[in-house]
């Protein structure tokens, strides 16, 4: 496996130990338990604290150097690399964008995050996730107000697909996210612009203990809006973009709409028949391409835990998808100057009044003009993903 790069001036990360920490986590035996106890024993009464671990192993391989795309008091953004998981679950453990942001954290005061000190705040922690494979902007926040506010952008899209507004722009509503992602399908797309709008729901699948998203009838409402920007007829791929939710503020016009569903892009463009160029789980129709579904291969690895699946699983990397583009309202850098001003009962509030107050003889009105800070983050294209007149 080819060595990481050298870290630029705004990267950081760890080298990954050869073994990891184990894992030890504590259960307690539920009232409904049935069970014998260890080796018949009966010990495992109910209310009974288990205790479970499992020697440290050797994680697959994955990068680790982070790069800074923008950095304040309250967010960071980090460009993620493919093949870096974002959150402990699995086989990865350890090797997490969580794990290098934490050890970050837990260097002396003396070492300097992008000119502010580790030791400020407890490390950030991701507000939303991108797929293992898929790389570009992941957003962090730093503080409990910043993070509160950020996961409240993500699940406003989703909220509004759910409620089957998909034009929402007559409703006023107001969404403060907006992430471009560039991706490389399949086949050529003859159309311009595809609307996509199918359902995503879950089905048993061997290695996935919790279930498989992929396209269902029976699933969550989702809305994608793909864009087509170059077709490559002789390598019979299409360069898409799809943005991934709406913006709508007065200084930025109205976008898209779309859910923010689990492998939501992957599991759309394989309905549309382009699936992800190099994506090993879905084939077309919004389907796993191993047909057969089930239960998993339940043996035990060598040091205790679970073997590998043994058919591909959401996490295994290949295809190309890069979130891009990020446009968001800042989570805390954002105020309302309020301005009263009176008229007669009889007139009509001005066009920009909130609310109005009366009186015997007056009408007050108070005009909120919301002044916004807009932030504007973009992670570098790989070259896959770069049509012919873009360079780096």
């Amino acid at each position: 496996m080819a060595d990481e790069k050298a870290p630029t001036r705004n990267a950081f990360g760890e080298p990954w130990p050869d073994f990891n920490d184990g894992l030890t986590y504590t259960d307690i035996v539920p009232p409904t338990s049935t069970t014998a106890g260890f080796n018949g024993s009966g010990m495992d009464r109910v209310g009974s604290v288990l205790l479970y671990s499992r020697l440290p192993w050797k994680e697959p391989y994955a990068p680790y150097l982070l790069e800074v795309l923008y950095e304040d008091d309250d967010m960071v953004a980090i460009n993620k690399p493919s093949g870096l998981q974002v959150l402990p679950g699995g086989l990865f453990q350890q090797r997490t964008v969580l794990t290098q942001l934490r050890w970050l954290a837990e260097k002396s005061s003396a070492l300097r995050f992008s000119g502010i000190a580790a030791a400020q705040e407890s490390h950030p922690v991701p507000v939303h996730r991108l797929g293992r494979g898929t790389s570009g902007i992941l957003l962090c926040a730093k503080t409990k107000l910043a993070r509160a506010r950020l996961a409240a952008y993500f699940a406003d899209g989703t909220a509004v697909v759910r409620e089957n507004r998909i034009s929402d722009v007559e409703l006023g509503t107001t969404r403060r996210i907006s992430k471009i992602y560039r991706a490389l399908a399949t086949g050529i797309i003859d159309e311009d612009e595809v609307v996509v709008k199918q359902a995503i729901g879950m089905m048993r699948y061997p290695g996935v203990a919790n279930g498989l998203y992929v396209a269902s009838s029976s699933g969550k409402p989702a809305f994608s809006k793909v864009r087509v920007l170059e077709r490559d007829v002789q390598g019979n791929c299409t360069l898409v973009q799809v943005v991934s939710s709406i913006y709508h503020m007065r200084s930025v016009s109205l976008v898209e709409i779309q859910s923010g569903r689990p492998h939501q892009i992957r599991i759309h463009l394989s309905f549309l028949g382009h699936p992800l160029l190099g994506d090993p789980l879905y084939g077309i129709d919004g389907q796993p391409k191993v047909a057969e579904s089930g239960c998993g291969d339940d043996s035990f690895a060598p040091d205790g835990g679970y073997q590998r699946p043994t058919k591909p699983v959401p996490g295994d990397c290949g295809y190309h998808l890069h979130a891009h583009h990020l446009v968001l309202s800042h989570p805390t850098k954002n105020e309302s100057n309020k301005e009263a001003c009176y008229a007669t009962p009889l007139q009509s509030p001005p066009s920009t009044c909130q609310y109005a107050t009366t009186s015997s003889s007056m009408a007050k009105w108070c005009i909120i003009q919301a002044v916004h800070q807009v932030i504007e983050i973009t992670a570098p294209l790989p070259t896959m993903l770069r049509a012919q007149n873009e360079t780096e």
